[in-house]
């Protein structure tokens, strides 16, 4: 369980920021690596922002269980990506497919399809600015 505190914890660090720092020490095999590529506040939405990252999964790799406080959508680059939100069915994604997650959903399973090829794909959060990207699942 503490393990996966700090995962998450190194996910809000790193989504939060445009700026990208090295992994942590602990960082294992399996973590996803986020990428920030751009933050954009919406001048026609006050408060509101756009956040575009990428996630990389190493073959095997995977996310914590998490949700955003944003709507989420998520679309795959190269690889395939397995994605469920609590209570919706699990689904395995390929390139030029997509993903939607709502501010209240819990996403329970991000992983990489395949234990023996990357995978990597883009999302595009629709947020409240100052909002962490990554909450805890409750």
């Amino acid at each position: 369980m503490l393990l996966n505190l700090k995962k998450l914890g190194a996910l809000l660090c790193l989504c939060g920021a445009t700026l990208l720092a090295p992994p942590p020490a602990w960082a294992g095999p399996h973590d996803a690596a986020v990428t920030a590529l751009m933050s954009k506040a919406l001048a026609d939405m006050p408060g509101k922002e756009l956040l575009a990252i990428t996630v990389a999964y190493p073959p095997g790799g995977f996310d914590p269980v998490h949700r955003h406080d944003a709507h989420a959508f998520v679309y795959v680059l190269e690889g395939s990506i397995v994605m469920q939100v609590k209570g919706g069915k699990e689904v395995t994604l390929t390139p030029g497919q997509s993903f939607y997650e709502g501010p209240e959903d819990v996403h329970t399973v991000g992983r990489n399809a395949s234990k023996t090829k990357p995978a990597k794909f883009l999302v595009l959060l629709l947020k409240n600015k100052d909002t962490p990207v990554v909450l805890p699942a409750q």
